[in-house]
């Protein structure tokens, strides 16, 4: 099935924005506001706000940011046995890895919408803002993370089906 290109391109650039531009400014906000919360504390008086806001941001920032590491397979990983076998064993050892990586992330989705569902009652100390878009970038990352993996084992499948490794 061949998707129409308007809508490929629109996909890509979804993607795009949840996995670079929404990092960057959550970057952006976090790096300004932990800098207006050392200027206030140094030279004026301490702000709560900014600290709040900078933890917020963090995750927001580390969560998506991960997903963009996971597009391009830079996380960080201790490799030495993975590099030492034939590609078709690498291709077996990605497969049980994402296997499991899948399976676990399937079984945190439900409960982890619920706990983010639950947690709009309450509200940030200081910002007021509801802890449930505080905790909502993790929603985000288990359906990119699910999509990206099931993607990852069709495609090992579908190279080990041919004979080779890719």
């Amino acid at each position: 099935m061949k998707i129409p290109q308007p809508l490929e391109k629109f996909g890509r650039f979804l993607v795009d924005v949840i996995e670079v531009y929404v990092p960057v400014v959550t970057f952006c906000v976090l790096f300004l506001s932990f800098l207006t919360q050392i200027v206030a504390r140094y030279f004026f008086r301490p702000l709560l706000w900014p600290e709040e806001l900078s933890l917020m941001c963090f995750v927001w920032t580390a969560l998506l940011g991960a997903l963009y590491a996971k597009r391009d397979n830079s996380h960080v990983a201790f490799s030495m046995v993975y590099d030492a076998v034939s590609p078709r064993a690498q291709a077996y050892m990605r497969i049980a890895g994402n296997a499991l990586q899948l399976f676990a992330f399937l079984i945190a989705l439900v409960p982890s919408w619920e706990y983010v569902s639950f947690m709009a009652y309450k509200k940030s100390d200081v910002l007021l803002i509801p802890l449930n878009i505080a905790f909502f970038p993790f929603m985000i990352f288990l359906a990119d993370m699910i999509v990206r993996i099931a993607v990852d084992l069709v495609h090992d499948f579908k190279s080990l089906g041919k004979g080779g490794a890719a």
